[in-house]
């Protein structure tokens, strides 16, 4: 139930200051100690990863990620779809990254621009893995997004 609300609008906390996703992160850490039945003194970081819970940071990423990929598969809803657009390749020289299906990130003038959806959401997708982003269903897409971010929320934790 607690964990349900960890990611009740979580999405607008992207790009915001670790002050702020702390919070979270310290609710999601005693959930965690609660589930084990650990001590408050324990890392909680072995026992996040053992429950095989993204941080919250990770989960943010996860929500929208997730959003993108449901915007390009269906378009929809409309109103989010006119937000994102596809990247146009800009020179005739043939790169790698010019077959990745990558999203246009707007130019913003201030890190409050940066958080706004048609800038956070495309930076968010243009860094995920090709694997990830090429998928052809939402529960494949699901399964290497959560792989990709758990390897990369504990890849130092061993």
């Amino acid at each position: 139930m607690v964990s349900s609300r960890l990611d009740y609008c979580n999405a607008v906390l992207c790009g915001t200051p670790n002050s702020t996703t702390s919070k979270l992160q310290k609710v999601q850490n005693c959930l965690a100690r609660v589930v084990l039945q650990r001590r408050k003194s324990c890392h909680a970081q072995p026992l996040l990863k053992s429950l095989h819970w993204l941080p919250i940071s990770q989960r943010i990423s996860f929500k929208l990620a997730t959003l993108a990929f449901k915007i390009q598969s269906t378009s929809q809803p409309e109103y989010l779809h006119q937000l994102i657009s596809s990247q146009h390749p800009g020179s005739s020289m043939s790169l790698r990254s010019s077959t990745r299906p990558l999203l246009q990130v707007p130019r913003t003038r201030t890190a409050y621009g940066s958080r706004a959806f048609s800038s956070a959401v495309p930076a968010i997708w243009n860094n995920l893995p090709t694997s990830v982003i090429e998928a052809n269903s939402l529960p494949v897409f699901h399964r290497r997004l959560k792989t990709h971010l758990f390897t990369v929320a504990f890849e130092n934790s061993d």
